[in-house]
């Protein structure tokens, strides 16, 4: 009976930290995502987005070349799965940018917050994930939150036939970025954290070389300094986020993406003077008491134990 207890506890951290991690890359990229409407017009999301690969292909080169290994050390027998994630993210995350464009943005954040029902699905159907009545429970508090904090803002309360074009595209986006959860699990688990970094920063480069280049703003290199600084914030983000995919199934560190929401609001608020309405409170506080029912969750068994 003494070796179950801490076996059991065992277990449950493995989620907790899984929950943890992708809960810190979360809020990192939350300031990666914020870099588009501190630019301004100076640069466009394609620009940033293409700089932030970058310089992090570039923070990841120098630690490589450091670490005396080389770049050779961390090839992989598998870059057609690192292409396909890299594919997933990049216009996935053009869909989201489309969506927004062409409609309001709270309305193509409330489709686009479907990529967490996707990424459950697809994990069960996929992975062969396993989710139990409290695991439901603790997607559904995550949604519910999620839902809360959408319609204090707004959402769907003007809707028009002109819509459903960039509707159809964040639908589109929601799906992918799914998907590339999808194989950041796969990749997660059987390649080492620096290769994955470094396959999808070169493979981004790649993607977005072109659509950056024609949507280019400014080539001030005072204008573009701060996104090619945000490389090595991302590099970190990155890592916190495979390190948790590392531990949990993606069932369960899905609704941990809700938390982009709250950490929205509190940047919103502590940046640009965004004072947080009952609803968005409220929301965050539900959000929240998803995420810690998801923490406390027994693992599967093909996640690793801390």
């Amino acid at each position: 009976m003494s070796s179950v207890l801490p076996r059991a506890k065992q277990r449950i951290s493995a989620n907790a930290a899984g929950v943890l991690w992708v809960t810190a890359g979360t809020a990192l990229f939350t300031i990666i995502f914020a870099s588009g409407k501190l630019a301004g017009d100076t640069a466009s999301a394609l620009q940033i987005l293409f700089l932030r690969y970058v310089s992090g292909f570039a923070t990841l080169s120098v630690i490589t070349l450091l670490s005396g290994k080389g770049l050779k050390y961390y090839s992989s027998t598998r870059p057609a799965a690192h292409f396909y994630r890299a594919v997933f993210g990049a216009f996935g995350g053009v869909s989201a940018i489309h969506a927004a464009a062409n409609m309001p943005i709270v309305d193509a954040t409330a489709i686009g917050l479907l990529e967490t029902i996707f990424t459950v699905l697809l994990g069960v159907a996929l992975l062969g994930e396993r989710i139990s009545p409290r695991h439901w429970i603790a997607i559904i508090i995550s949604c519910t939150g999620a839902a809360v904090m959408m319609a204090s803002k707004g959402a769907f309360q003007s809707l028009s036939a002109s819509y459903l074009w960039p509707a159809a595209f964040a639908l589109v986006g929601a799906i992918l970025i799914a998907c590339e959860s999808i194989m950041i699990k796969i990749l997660a688990v059987s390649e080492k954290p620096m290769t994955v970094l470094l396959y999808v920063n070169a493979f981004g480069i790649l993607l977005l070389s072109v659509p950056a280049f024609l949507t280019w703003r400014s080539t001030d290199l005072h204008d573009n300094l701060p996104f090619l600084l945000l490389g090595p914030l991302a590099i970190t983000a990155q890592y916190f986020v495979i390190k948790g995919f590392r531990l949990a199934d993606v069932s369960v560190l899905g609704p941990v993406s809700y938390t982009w929401i709250v950490f929205a609001a509190l940047l919103g608020f502590l940046v640009f003077g965004e004072i947080p309405d009952t609803g968005t409170i409220v929301g965050a506080v539900i959000i929240v008491i998803g995420g810690i029912n998801l923490a406390l969750l027994k693992p599967g068994p093909g996640s690793d134990q801390v």
